[in-house]
Formats: C-alpha cells, sequence, structure tokens
C-alpha cells in the first residue's frame, strides 16, 4: 500500500533523516487529544482512541486516504484500544473504569461492557489463551491490579494484584509484559496467567511510560520519561543481548539537555526493527539487533503521543496530539490534533545487514 501515497522514494543507507512530504492526514479525526491507535490484523482499518471519549474505526483506503466506518462512545476519556485476532471487534477501556467491545458485524454503533475496574483502566489488550481458540482480554488499571476477562462471563477469569499502579502493558504470543508505577516490571507466561514469571525494576532510573514486546515474545522494549530506551530479554541466558540507549533529546547547550518522553515504541511485523516517539515530536526508526538509528524523522509540529504499524508494515500511523507532559496551560486550540500515515519505503525498516566476524 505504501506506493498508493505515491512512490516511496529509496534512499541511500548514508541518508538517515526521513521525509514526511508523502505522509496523509486521516479524515474526521478525533475531537481531542489521541490516546492510542491499533491497526486491524486482518484488514485496513485504524481504531483510534481519544480524551474525546469515543473510539473511532477508519476504513483506510488505497491512495492513502481514510473513511470513518463506525465508533462508539464510553463516559469518560479512553485511554486504550485493541482489535480482535479475528478482526471483526475493537475493545476501548479508559477512566471510566470499564472496557467495551464493539462488534463490527453488527453495524451498530453501541458496544457492550466487558471489564469493570475500582479506577481507570489504562491499558487493555486481546489475546488467545494457550490451549484455547476463544479470544480473552487483559486490562490493567490504575488499581493496582491486572484482570482476565473470557467474553462469555460477567466476572473476571482471573485477578492478579500487581506492586503500584499499571502504567502499560503488552501482549504478544504467551508473552504478557506489565510496566506499573515506581518502575516495577512483572513479565507473566499465559500458560500460568495468574503468577508472575519474573519482576524486575527497570533498567531506566525514571518512570516507565511503555513497553512493548518483541514480535517473536523473547523480550521487550521499555521506554521512560527521561529520553531513554531500553532492550531487554526474558531469559537469563540472553541477559548479555540487554542494552539501552538515549533517544528524544535535544543536543545539550550551556551543559544542558533538553529530555522528553518516550511516548510510544512499534515494531515492524515484518523486520522487527521499532520505532519510538515522543513528546519531543519526532519519531525514529531503530534496529536493535545491530543497535543502529535506521532513520530519524524531521519534528512533526506536537508531541507525538501514539504510533502503530500497519498488518504489512507499510502504513506507520502516528498521532500529533497534546500529551500533558507540559501541564494544562500548554493545552491551547491551537495545539495540533490529528492522526498521520507515513508510507514505509522499502528501506526505511529494514534491518543492516548481519556482518558475520571471522
Amino acid at each position: 500500500m505504501a506506493s498508493l501515497f505515491g512512490s516511496a522514494a529509496s534512499t541511500s543507507q548514508a541518508n538517515t533523516l526521513g521525509d514526511l512530504s508523502k505522509d496523509v492526514a486521516l479524515q474526521s479525526p478525533p475531537d481531542d487529544s489521541v490516546s492510542d491507535l491499533s491497526f486491524s490484523p486482518q484488514s485496513d482499518h485504524l481504531a483510534v482512541a481519544s480524551w474525546d471519549k469515543k473510539v473511532r474505526i477508519y476504513a483506510i483506503t488505497q491512495n492513502g486516504g481514510s473513511e470513518g466506518k463506525a465508533f462508539f462512545e464510553h463516559d469518560a476519556p479512553v485511554l486504550s484500544c485493541h482489535w480482535s485476532p479475528d478482526g471483526t471487534k475493537v475493545v476501548g477501556a479508559g477512566a471510566d473504569k470499564m472496557a467495551k467491545v464493539i462488534d463490527l458485524g453488527a453495524n451498530q454503533n453501541t458496544a457492550t461492557q466487558v471489564a469493570a475496574h475500582d479506577q481507570p483502566i489504562r491499558c487493555v489488550r486481546y489475546f488467545e489463551p494457550p490451549g484455547s481458540n476463544a479470544p480473552m482480554i487483559v486490562t490493567g488499571s490504575w488499581d493496582k491490579t491486572v484482570k482476565y476477562w473470557d467474553l462469555r462471563q460477567s466476572q473476571p477469569a482471573a485477578t492478579v494484584q500487581c506492586q503500584e499502579r499499571v502504567y502499560t502493558l503488552d501482549v504478544k504470543k504467551n508473552l504478557l509484559v506489565i510496566g506499573t508505577a515506581d518502575r516495577y516490571i512483572n513479565v507473566i507466561n499465559l500458560s500460568e496467567p495468574a503468577k508472575f514469571y519474573k519482576t524486575i525494576q527497570s533498567p531506566l532510573k525514571w518512570q516507565t511510560r511503555v513497553v512493548s514486546c518483541f514480535p517473536d515474545a523473547s523480550g521487550f522494549a521499555v521506554g521512560s520519561i527521561e529520553g531513554r530506551c531500553a532492550i531487554q530479554y526474558v531469559e537469563e541466558k540472553d541477559a548479555a543481548s540487554n542494552f539501552s540507549f538515549k533517544c528524544h533529546r535535544d543536543p545539550p547547550q550551556n551543559n544542558m539537555t533538553n529530555v522528553y518522553s518516550v511516548n510510544a515504541i512499534s515494531f515492524h511485523p515484518q523486520h522487527g526493527t521499532f520505532s519510538t516517539a515522543g513528546s519531543d515530536g519526532t519519531f525514529h526508526f531503530w534496529d536493535g539487533v545491530a543497535k543502529h538509528r535506521l532513520k530519524g524523522y524531521p519534528t512533526t509540529g506536537g508531541t507525538i503521543s501514539a504510533t502503530a504499524f500497519d498488518r504489512s508494515g507499510q502504513i506507520f500511523a502516528y498521532a500529533v496530539s497534546y500529551d500533558w507532559s507540559k501541564g494544562y496551560a500548554t493545552n491551547t486550540p491551537q495545539y495540533p490534533n490529528k492522526v498521520m500515515m507515513h508510507p514505509v519505503g522499502a528501506e526505511e525498516c529494514k534491518p543492516r545487514p548481519s556482518v558475520k566476524k571471522r
């Protein structure tokens, strides 16, 4: 689909500055800040969660355009959204302390409540339990719990007590990673969903903003508020490959460095390379194996609050909207609020060729 935005020019390896000129804006975006983006795993559709209390579903068309297809409402800002594995349903969760699911096959803009917590739900994911073909939902809340929901039952199938408020979680295959306040990171093997496989302190010194699982579920990336990202493997035998690196920082001036939050990390579905995006209004593509930045992009004119690759890895969506990183005073009507779709060129996310040592 990338060619439909106009041909993505091939760039030499030496040129690491990316081009935003072919990026296309989503039509009729939300009325308030975007909190989450999620592409369907089965079709060319994008779900967008927003502080305006809605989750909107758009069809992404062949020419890079977009068309609103459905939406559903919560009673308070929506903080997270995700697609079911079969691409027929979307779940949203947020500050109204509940999760809701819309069945897109029903052609109705109504959603059914499927989960509840004592405090706002910060993140929600569909997953397929090992040995079962009935998808379930996992929710993480500021009430310091993670709950699993079988959509055929009104009560949670299991509840896991965390050390602190849940700020972020992600699922891939049998791997569930949960990031909480006070920098705890809990790893769960979904074969034993009610207990922690291991718990670590974040390798980063400041508050965890985002965790994102590797496509092969062997590890995860962590982003923090201090302009730093960590690559962390689950098993001790791979610990030598763990590392962290600085990103989303301005060049030092007079012994001072402006440091920005890493708000989103998305992995390319084919290549296993990944993006970071932050409060500095830029995004970058990285090769974690080669420890190399593949591409960096100019500022987008506002903080980037959420990102996602589509199922083919040919479109990278990013939301330019206020992330509240500078408090209420910066939230003015003039602040940009848009979702952009970047056509991913053939070389932009491809990992570097591995150089075998003699």
